[in-house]
C-alpha cells in the first residue's frame, strides 16, 4: 500500500491497519472485550437490597448519586457489584495530583525520579484508591441500610455490601490498567466513556417516545435541544483542541569544535482549557453535596437552605450563578496545578531557550503567568456557559429526557474520543514508518 509520509492517516488507512495489522487488531479486541466485561459486572446484583425503594430515593432527591450514576453507567442505580466502578480510582488520582503540588516528596518523585518515580506514584494511587473505595463503600452501604431486606442485621449488611462494592471497584481499576497497557487508549477514561454512552439509548428512546406522543411545541423543543447539543459539541472540540502558541527561540550552540548550530525557532503550546472537565466535576460535587446531606439527615432547616441551590427550585438563577462562579474558580485552581509558569521558565532557561522580547527567568515566568491567566479566564467562561446553557434550554423547552447528559458528560465523551483517535493515528503512523524502514 502506497502512503504519504507527510499527512495524517486517512480513515481507509486506519481501517486497513485494523484488518491487516495483527498488533493493532489485538489491541482493539482486548479493549472491546474488557469494556464488555466491565458492563456485564454492573448487572451482577449486590444481594439483600430492596431496589424499588432505592429507586424512589434517587428519584425524589438523591441528585448527587444520580450525577455519579452517569459515570458508572447505571451501576449505582442498578446496585451491581461494579456499582462504584472507576470512581474511587479517579478520586484517588485527583487526590494525588493535589498532594503532588503540596508535598515536595511527591513532586520530586514525579519530576526527578523518571519512570521509577512514576511507578511509585502509580502504586501510591492504587493504595489511596483502595482506601477511598473502602470509605465510599461503607458510606454507600450506610445509605442503603434503610433499604435492606428484612431478616438481615445492620452489621452483616454493611460489611457484605462494602466488601462487594470495594472488590468490584478494584477489579474495574485493574481492568482499566490492563486496557492502558495492552489495549487502545487510556483505560480509566474509556471505562467512563463507555458508561456514559450506555445511558444514551434510554435517553434517545425516551425522546423519540416524547416526540411521537407530543404536540408541535414539544417537537420544536426537542429540535432546539438537539441543535444546542450539536453546537455545544462543536464548541467543546474547538476549545479542547485550542491552544496559544508562544514562539520560542533556542540560542546558537557550538558542537564538535568549529561546528555551530544555528538558532532554531519553535513554539510553546498553552492549552485554552488546561483543567479539562475537572472544574465542572468539582463544582457539581460542591453544589449537590448540601442537598444530599440534607436528604440523609432530614434536617428541616438544611433541606430548606439546600433547596435554594437546586436547579429545580423557585430560584434557578441563584443555582446557575453559583454554579458558574464555582466553575470559573475551579478552572483557575486546577490550571495552577496543571501549569506552573515558574517551572516552565526555569526549564527554558536551562535549555538555552527564550521567548522573543522577554528576558529569561522571572520575566518569562511572569509573562507566561499572564498569558495562562487570560487563557484560563476564557476557558472558565466557556465551561460555565457549556454547563448552564443546555440545562437552561431543557427548562425552557420542558424536554427532560436528556437530563443528566450535561456538560460534564459531553466534555468527557468528546475528550476521550479525540485522545483515543489520536492514539490510533499514532499507532498507524508508527506502522507506516516501520514499513518504510523495512523497504
Amino acid at each position: 500500500m502506497l502512503v504519504s509520509r507527510g499527512r495524517n492517516p486517512s480513515a481507509g488507512e486506519i481501517i486497513s491497519q485494523l484488518i491487516q495489522a495483527k498488533g493493532l487488531r489485538d489491541r482493539v479486541l482486548v479493549t472491546l472485550g474488557l469494556l464488555l466485561l466491565v458492563r456485564l459486572g454492573i448487572y451482577i446484583p449486590v444481594p439483600g437490597i430492596d431496589r424499588l425503594a432505592f429507586q424512589d430515593f434517587i428519584a425524589k432527591g438523591g441528585q448527587l448519586i444520580g450525577f455519579l450514576d452517569i459515570f458508572t453507567g447505571g451501576g449505582i442505580s442498578t446496585l451491581g457489584v461494579f456499582g462504584l466502578g472507576i470512581l474511587p480510582f479517579i478520586n484517588a488520582s485527583i487526590i494525588l495530583q493535589l498532594l503532588t503540588a503540596a508535598l515536595p516528596q511527591l513532586e520530586d518523585l514525579q519530576k526527578n525520579e523518571g519512570e521509577a518515580g512514576r511507578r511509585k506514584i502509580a502504586q501510591i494511587t492504587r493504595y489511596v484508591a483502595l482506601g477511598w473505595g473502602l470509605l465510599q463503600s461503607i458510606v454507600f452501604a450506610l445509605i442503603l441500610r434503610p433499604y435492606a431486606l428484612a431478616g438481615t442485621s445492620d452489621l452483616v449488611f454493611v460489611v457484605q455490601t462494602s466488601l462487594a462494592l470495594v472488590t468490584g471497584s478494584m477489579v474495574v481499576m485493574w481492568i482499566s490498567e490492563v486496557i492502558t497497557e495492552r489495549g487502545i487508549g487510556q483505560g480509566a477514561s474509556l471505562v467512563i466513556f463507555v458508561n456514559i454512552v450506555a445511558t444514551l439509548p434510554q435517553a434517545l428512546g425516551s425522546t423519540i417516545e416524547l416526540a411521537q406522543s407530543g404536540d408541535r411545541s414539544t417537537v420544536g423543543g426537542i429540535v432546539v435541544l438537539v441543535i444546542v447539543f450539536l453546537v455545544t459539541i462543536l464548541g467543546i472540540i474547538f476549545v479542547q483542541e485550542g491552544n496559544r502558541r508562544i514562539p520560542i527561540v533556542s540560542a546558537k550552540r557550538q558542537v564538535g569544535g568549529a561546528n555551530l548550530l544555528a538558532a532554531r525557532q519553535s513554539y510553546l503550546p498553552l492549552k485554552l482549557n488546561a483543567g479539562g472537565v475537572m472544574p465542572i466535576i468539582f463544582a457539581s460535587a460542591v453544589v449537590f453535596l448540601p442537598l444530599t446531606v440534607a436528604n440523609m439527615t432530614n434536617a428541616p432547616w438544611l433541606i430548606k437552605a439546600a433547596g435554594y441551590l437546586s436547579p429545580n427550585s423557585s430560584t434557578p438563577w441563584l443555582y446557575a450563578l453559583l454554579f458558574f462562579a464555582l466553575i470559573c474558580g475551579f478552572s483557575f485552581f486546577y490550571a495552577s496545578l496543571a501549569v506552573n509558569p515558574i517551572d516552565i521558565a526555569t526549564n527554558l532557561k536551562r535549555s538555552g531557550v527564550a521567548v522573543p522580547g522577554v528576558r529569561p527567568g522571572s520575566a518569562t515566568a511572569l509573562y507566561l503567568g499572564k498569558v495562562q491567566n487570560r487563557l484560563t479566564l476564557l476557558g472558565g467562561l466557556f465551561l460555565g456557559a457549556v454547563a448552564i446553557i443546555p440545562s437552561a434550554v431543557e427548562s425552557a423547552t420542558q424536554v427532560k429526557t436528556f437530563q443528566g447528559l450535561g456538560a460534564t458528560s459531553l466534555l468527557i465523551l468528546v475528550g476521550v474520543a479525540i485522545d483515543t483517535a489520536k492514539q490510533v493515528q499514532t499507532y498507524v503512523i508508527s506502522q507506516r514508518y516501520e514499513g518504510l524502514v523495512r523497504q
